[in-house]
């Protein structure tokens, strides 16, 4: 009966264990950027997976049309294969973050091909674009301390999000915004997909819709849609703000 209860409690703790480097608010296993306190007036639409031909640019055009700017995380290979829409993004001013070469579970990956994956890209962002990227997002959001060390160590910060769409499926933009809307406090960051990590091309015509909703939505209500680069600025200047007692 002991050794059932001990084997029980050890597959509970593995279990745990396991959710948590998946949780994409989780900060068991170290810190990572999930946006700004509740009640903030400022969002960051970030986009996974791209560049996507022609939906990338059809995104760039929907945030144009609004004012926005907004963070990818792109695939090293296929910014490789679409070197003019990462330029296109980078021109327009939105934030380009690194989601690894070709998108591998890196719970699974030794810390040098962690750190293989993520210089790779980060080369293939600078040759194309110019931008040394600083910002880096785990694919699946698996991660554990060696995978979010290496990241650190590399001079980069470890992006997840704290509103998940659900847009990697077949859906509509009216689900999409739905879950939006259950999730939203202010402050979020919010995970959307331009692209399909297994081939070029994937549909996402409803990540697009759900977008031009969500900016239409939520901007006139006076959010402001930023980069995760400009989230981290107010985070630092919130904490700037904040006066010690005593002093």
């Amino acid at each position: 009966m002991r050794n059932a209860i001990i084997a029980g409690a050890g597959i509970a703790a593995a279990t745990w264990a396991g959710f948590q480097c998946y949780l994409p608010t989780s900060q068991v296993w170290g810190k990572t950027f999930i946006g700004l306190e509740p009640g903030s007036r400022t969002l960051a639409l970030t986009y996974d997976d791209g560049p996507n031909d022609p939906w990338t640019p059809r995104l760039l055009e929907a945030l144009d049309r609004c004012g926005a700017k907004a963070t990818f995380f792109m695939i090293g290979r296929f910014i490789q294969q679409q070197p003019e829409i990462a330029r296109a993004v980078a021109s327009a001013g939105h934030d380009i973050g690194i989601h690894t070469w070709d998108h591998p579970n890196l719970i699974f990956a030794s810390s040098s091909e962690v750190r293989s994956q993520i210089e790779r890209t980060q080369n293939v962002i600078f040759d194309t674009t110019g931008v040394r990227s600083t910002l880096m997002r785990p694919p699946f959001g698996a991660r554990t301390p060696a995978t979010l060390r290496v990241i650190r160590k590399l001079g980069l910060e470890p992006v997840m999000w704290n509103v998940t769409c659900y847009d990697w499926k077949r859906t509509s933009a009216e689900r999409i915004l739905s879950h939006v809307e259950r999730q939203m406090r202010g402050g979020d960051v919010i995970l959307l997909h331009d692209g399909g990590y297994r081939t070029m091309g994937a549909d996402r015509s409803h990540s697009v819709e759900a977008s031009n909703r969500i900016l239409q939505r939520y901007g006139d209500d006076g959010y402001r849609f930023v980069t995760i680069s400009q989230m981290m600025q107010e985070t630092t200047a919130e904490a700037a703000a904040v006066t010690v007692p005593g002093r």
